[in-house]
Protein backbone atom coordinates (compact mmCIF):
# COMPACT_ATOMS: atom_id res chain seq x y z
CA UNK A 1 0.00 0.00 0.00
CA UNK A 2 2.82 2.40 0.88
CA UNK A 3 4.57 1.69 -2.43
CA UNK A 4 1.41 2.29 -4.46
CA UNK A 5 0.84 5.49 -2.50
CA UNK A 6 4.34 6.64 -3.38
CA UNK A 7 3.72 6.08 -7.09
CA UNK A 8 0.45 8.04 -6.79
CA UNK A 9 2.25 10.87 -4.98
CA UNK A 10 4.70 11.17 -7.87
CA UNK A 11 1.76 11.70 -10.23
CA UNK A 12 0.05 14.19 -7.94
CA UNK A 13 3.17 16.31 -7.41
CA UNK A 14 4.12 16.22 -11.10
CA UNK A 15 0.60 17.24 -12.14
CA UNK A 16 0.58 20.16 -9.69
CA UNK A 17 4.03 21.39 -10.68
CA UNK A 18 4.33 20.53 -14.39
CA UNK A 19 0.75 19.80 -15.46
CA UNK A 20 1.54 16.27 -16.63
CA UNK A 21 2.04 12.79 -15.14
CA UNK A 22 5.53 11.82 -14.00
CA UNK A 23 5.68 8.46 -15.84
CA UNK A 24 3.70 6.52 -18.44
CA UNK A 25 3.58 2.99 -17.03
CA UNK A 26 4.45 1.18 -13.83
CA UNK A 27 4.14 -2.39 -12.59
CA UNK A 28 3.51 -2.79 -8.87
CA UNK A 29 2.90 -6.07 -7.05
CA UNK A 30 -0.17 -6.70 -4.93
CA UNK A 31 0.01 -7.88 -1.33
CA UNK A 32 2.52 -10.59 -0.51
CA UNK A 33 0.76 -13.14 1.72
CA UNK A 34 2.10 -16.10 3.65
CA UNK A 35 1.60 -19.72 2.55
CA UNK A 36 -1.87 -19.87 4.17
CA UNK A 37 -3.00 -16.65 2.47
CA UNK A 38 -2.62 -14.45 5.58
CA UNK A 39 -1.09 -10.99 5.34
CA UNK A 40 2.50 -11.07 6.55
CA UNK A 41 3.10 -9.38 9.89
CA UNK A 42 6.05 -9.22 12.25
CA UNK A 43 3.68 -9.56 15.19
CA UNK A 44 2.28 -12.81 13.75
CA UNK A 45 5.78 -14.08 13.01
CA UNK A 46 4.83 -15.15 9.48
CA UNK A 47 7.23 -12.88 7.57
CA UNK A 48 9.54 -14.75 5.15
CA UNK A 49 13.13 -13.50 5.05
CA UNK A 50 13.98 -12.97 1.34
CA UNK A 51 17.59 -13.99 1.95
CA UNK A 52 16.42 -17.38 3.20
CA UNK A 53 14.78 -17.93 -0.19
CA UNK A 54 17.70 -16.50 -2.19
CA UNK A 55 20.25 -18.61 -0.33
CA UNK A 56 18.17 -21.75 -0.87
CA UNK A 57 17.09 -21.32 -4.50
CA UNK A 58 18.73 -18.19 -5.92
CA UNK A 59 17.47 -14.73 -6.87
CA UNK A 60 16.24 -15.88 -10.29
CA UNK A 61 13.82 -18.38 -8.75
CA UNK A 62 12.48 -15.68 -6.43
CA UNK A 63 11.98 -13.28 -9.34
CA UNK A 64 10.35 -15.94 -11.54
CA UNK A 65 7.87 -16.91 -8.84
CA UNK A 66 6.82 -13.29 -8.28
CA UNK A 67 6.38 -12.80 -12.05
CA UNK A 68 4.42 -15.95 -12.81
CA UNK A 69 2.49 -16.91 -9.65
CA UNK A 70 -0.32 -14.41 -10.35
CA UNK A 71 -0.90 -11.16 -12.26
CA UNK A 72 1.22 -8.32 -10.93
CA UNK A 73 -1.54 -6.36 -9.19
CA UNK A 74 -3.06 -9.40 -7.49
CA UNK A 75 -2.20 -10.68 -4.04
CA UNK A 76 -0.04 -13.79 -4.04
CA UNK A 77 0.99 -16.37 -1.46
CA UNK A 78 4.70 -16.61 -0.80
CA UNK A 79 6.91 -19.13 1.00
CA UNK A 80 10.16 -21.03 0.66
CA UNK A 81 8.19 -24.11 -0.39
CA UNK A 82 6.25 -22.31 -3.13
CA UNK A 83 9.47 -20.99 -4.68
CA UNK A 84 10.89 -24.51 -4.45
CA UNK A 85 7.98 -25.79 -6.54
CA UNK A 86 8.96 -23.32 -9.27
CA UNK A 87 12.52 -24.62 -9.21
CA UNK A 88 11.41 -28.23 -9.51
CA UNK A 89 8.71 -27.58 -12.09
CA UNK A 90 10.42 -25.10 -14.43
CA UNK A 91 14.08 -24.45 -13.67
CA UNK A 92 15.12 -28.10 -13.43
CA UNK A 93 13.22 -28.96 -16.63
CA UNK A 94 15.00 -26.17 -18.49
CA UNK A 95 18.39 -27.00 -16.97
CA UNK A 96 18.06 -30.72 -17.73
CA UNK A 97 17.25 -29.90 -21.36
CA UNK A 98 20.22 -27.55 -21.53
CA UNK A 99 22.49 -30.14 -19.87
CA UNK A 100 21.32 -32.83 -22.30
CA UNK A 101 22.33 -30.64 -25.24
CA UNK A 102 25.70 -29.64 -23.73
CA UNK A 103 26.60 -33.24 -22.86
CA UNK A 104 25.98 -34.70 -26.31
CA UNK A 105 27.14 -31.62 -28.22
CA UNK A 106 30.51 -31.93 -26.47
CA UNK A 107 30.70 -35.67 -27.21
CA UNK A 108 30.00 -35.13 -30.92
CA UNK A 109 32.00 -31.86 -31.03
CA UNK A 110 29.07 -29.94 -32.42
CA UNK A 111 30.08 -26.48 -33.62
CA UNK A 112 27.12 -24.11 -34.07
CA UNK A 113 29.17 -22.01 -36.47
CA UNK A 114 29.10 -24.91 -38.94
CA UNK A 115 25.49 -25.90 -38.26
CA UNK A 116 22.79 -25.89 -40.96
CA UNK A 117 21.37 -22.42 -41.46
CA UNK A 118 18.51 -21.98 -40.98
CA UNK A 119 17.94 -25.14 -38.93
CA UNK A 120 14.99 -27.47 -39.11
CA UNK A 121 13.95 -27.20 -42.75
CA UNK A 122 13.58 -30.95 -43.31
CA UNK A 123 12.63 -32.94 -40.22
CA UNK A 124 9.01 -32.58 -39.12
CA UNK A 125 9.89 -32.46 -35.41
CA UNK A 126 12.40 -29.68 -36.06
CA UNK A 127 9.87 -27.67 -38.03
CA UNK A 128 7.26 -28.23 -35.31
CA UNK A 129 9.43 -26.96 -32.46
CA UNK A 130 10.73 -24.00 -34.47
CA UNK A 131 7.16 -23.08 -35.34
CA UNK A 132 6.32 -23.10 -31.63
CA UNK A 133 9.51 -21.15 -30.86
CA UNK A 134 8.61 -18.30 -33.19
CA UNK A 135 5.03 -18.23 -31.90
CA UNK A 136 6.57 -17.98 -28.43
CA UNK A 137 8.77 -15.04 -29.44
CA UNK A 138 5.73 -13.21 -30.81
CA UNK A 139 3.67 -14.00 -27.69
CA UNK A 140 6.35 -12.97 -25.19
CA UNK A 141 7.03 -9.74 -27.09
CA UNK A 142 3.34 -8.87 -27.25
CA UNK A 143 2.79 -9.47 -23.54
CA UNK A 144 5.91 -7.62 -22.42
CA UNK A 145 4.93 -4.69 -24.64
CA UNK A 146 1.58 -4.82 -22.84
CA UNK A 147 3.23 -4.84 -19.39
CA UNK A 148 2.08 -8.38 -18.63
CA UNK A 149 5.13 -10.38 -17.46
CA UNK A 150 2.87 -13.07 -15.97
CA UNK A 151 1.43 -14.21 -19.30
CA UNK A 152 4.85 -13.85 -20.96
CA UNK A 153 6.48 -16.04 -18.31
CA UNK A 154 3.78 -18.68 -18.47
CA UNK A 155 4.20 -18.90 -22.25
CA UNK A 156 7.90 -19.61 -21.72
CA UNK A 157 7.08 -22.28 -19.12
CA UNK A 158 4.68 -23.97 -21.55
CA UNK A 159 7.25 -23.95 -24.34
CA UNK A 160 10.03 -25.38 -22.13
CA UNK A 161 7.71 -28.18 -21.01
CA UNK A 162 7.01 -29.11 -24.65
CA UNK A 163 10.66 -28.77 -25.63
CA UNK A 164 11.66 -31.25 -22.93
CA UNK A 165 8.77 -33.71 -22.93
CA UNK A 166 8.05 -33.76 -26.65
CA UNK A 167 10.92 -32.53 -28.79
CA UNK A 168 13.92 -33.87 -26.85
CA UNK A 169 12.17 -37.08 -25.79
CA UNK A 170 11.13 -37.91 -29.36
CA UNK A 171 14.49 -36.85 -30.82
CA UNK A 172 16.83 -38.68 -28.43
CA UNK A 173 17.84 -41.35 -30.93
CA UNK A 174 18.87 -38.64 -33.39
CA UNK A 175 21.46 -37.41 -30.89
CA UNK A 176 22.63 -40.81 -29.64
CA UNK A 177 23.36 -42.73 -32.83
CA UNK A 178 21.91 -41.58 -36.09
CA UNK A 179 22.49 -43.32 -39.38
CA UNK A 180 22.03 -39.93 -41.01
CA UNK A 181 24.67 -37.38 -40.01
CA UNK A 182 22.76 -34.55 -41.67
CA UNK A 183 19.71 -35.38 -39.53
CA UNK A 184 21.85 -35.46 -36.37
CA UNK A 185 23.36 -32.04 -37.07
CA UNK A 186 19.90 -30.68 -37.87
CA UNK A 187 18.68 -31.87 -34.47
CA UNK A 188 21.66 -30.26 -32.72
CA UNK A 189 21.20 -27.04 -34.67
CA UNK A 190 17.48 -26.88 -33.88
CA UNK A 191 17.89 -27.51 -30.15
CA UNK A 192 20.76 -25.03 -30.05
CA UNK A 193 18.56 -22.40 -31.72
CA UNK A 194 15.82 -23.02 -29.13
CA UNK A 195 18.16 -22.77 -26.14
CA UNK A 196 19.95 -19.62 -27.31
CA UNK A 197 16.61 -17.96 -28.05
CA UNK A 198 15.30 -19.00 -24.63
CA UNK A 199 18.33 -17.43 -22.96
CA UNK A 200 17.46 -14.12 -24.65
CA UNK A 201 13.76 -14.35 -23.83
CA UNK A 202 14.56 -15.17 -20.20
CA UNK A 203 17.11 -12.37 -19.76
CA UNK A 204 14.60 -9.81 -18.41
CA UNK A 205 13.13 -12.40 -16.01
CA UNK A 206 16.07 -14.53 -14.84
CA UNK A 207 19.23 -12.53 -15.61
CA UNK A 208 21.72 -14.91 -13.99
CA UNK A 209 20.43 -18.17 -15.49
CA UNK A 210 20.08 -16.53 -18.92
CA UNK A 211 23.65 -15.22 -18.74
CA UNK A 212 25.05 -18.63 -17.74
CA UNK A 213 23.33 -20.33 -20.68
CA UNK A 214 24.26 -17.63 -23.19
CA UNK A 215 27.92 -17.40 -22.14
CA UNK A 216 28.37 -21.15 -22.55
CA UNK A 217 26.31 -21.58 -25.71
CA UNK A 218 27.35 -18.44 -27.59
CA UNK A 219 30.23 -16.44 -26.12
CA UNK A 220 32.45 -19.45 -25.33
CA UNK A 221 32.26 -20.85 -28.89
CA UNK A 222 33.08 -17.54 -30.56
CA UNK A 223 36.83 -16.99 -30.10
CA UNK A 224 36.73 -13.83 -32.23
CA UNK A 225 34.08 -12.33 -29.95
CA UNK A 226 32.33 -10.90 -32.98
CA UNK A 227 28.97 -10.97 -31.21
CA UNK A 228 27.83 -9.61 -27.83
CA UNK A 229 29.67 -11.24 -24.95
CA UNK A 230 26.63 -10.98 -22.69
CA UNK A 231 22.99 -11.89 -23.24
CA UNK A 232 22.15 -8.49 -21.77
CA UNK A 233 23.97 -6.84 -24.68
CA UNK A 234 22.30 -9.01 -27.33
CA UNK A 235 19.23 -8.01 -29.33
CA UNK A 236 15.88 -9.37 -28.19
CA UNK A 237 14.62 -12.15 -30.52
CA UNK A 238 12.33 -11.25 -33.41
CA UNK A 239 9.69 -13.71 -34.61
CA UNK A 240 9.92 -15.00 -38.19
CA UNK A 241 6.34 -15.62 -39.42
CA UNK A 242 7.63 -17.77 -42.31
CA UNK A 243 8.70 -20.43 -39.77
CA UNK A 244 5.28 -20.60 -38.10
CA UNK A 245 3.20 -23.51 -39.41
CA UNK A 246 -0.22 -23.64 -37.66
CA UNK A 247 -1.27 -26.80 -39.54
CA UNK A 248 1.84 -28.69 -38.38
Amino acid sequence: DQTRGWFYSLHAISTLIAGRPSYRNVICLGHILDEQGEKMSKSKGNVVDPWQVINAYGADALRWYLYTASPAGSARRFSLGLVGEVVRGFFLTLWNTYSFFVTYANIDRFDPRNAPQPPGRGNELDRWVLSRLHRLIAGVTENLDGYDPTKAGRLIEHFVDGLSKRYVRRSRSRFWKSGNDADKWAAYSTLYECLVTLSKLLAPFTPFLAEEMYRNLVASVDPDKSGPESVHLADFPVSDPSLVDPDL
